[in-house]
């Protein structure tokens, strides 16, 4: 058992449209897959160059029981394994290799097969993601 990594296409929400026209391309990264992870973490240089935006400050606490203020910003859309979602990420000034989180992994339905060090869908629903009823409730 080790760290999972997965290929992720990323984009700016407002580049969707470039990208859908072939007028642009999607970033394309490995990123480290992290189920003790809660968010999507970005390198500062990733996040400035994809021009998201800003959404303020976050605190977040690290696994040595750090914490610090971070930027968080809004507007990314992630596409793991031919899955979107369009997310918030916080920045971290001096990382190299973007994170996914929990909520992510949890919305697109992915799951870490830690024996094999690889991502995969949830066998009940290989073909798209699967929410859970309670999740999303009608008529709440």
């Amino acid at each position: 058992m080790g760290k999972t990594f997965e290929k992720v296409r990323m984009w700016n929400i407002f580049d969707g449209e470039k990208i859908e026209k072939g007028k642009m391309s999607p970033i394309e990264v490995e990123c480290q897959i992290d189920s003790g992870a809660v968010r999507v973490v970005l390198p500062e240089s990733l996040a400035r160059k994809m021009k998201l935006q800003s959404r303020g400050k976050i605190n977040v606490r690290y696994a040595d029981m750090r914490v610090a203020e971070r930027e968080i910003v809004g507007g990314l859309v992630l596409e793991i394994q031919g899955r979107l979602e369009d997310t918030t990420a916080i920045v971290e000034p001096d990382r190299k290799v973007p994170l996914i989180g929990q909520i992510v992994l949890e919305a697109l339905d992915l799951w870490i097969d830690s024996r094999n060090g690889r991502l995969v869908p949830n066998p009940e629903s290989p073909d798209t993601p699967l929410l859970d009823e309670f999740q999303c409730r009608p008529g709440i």
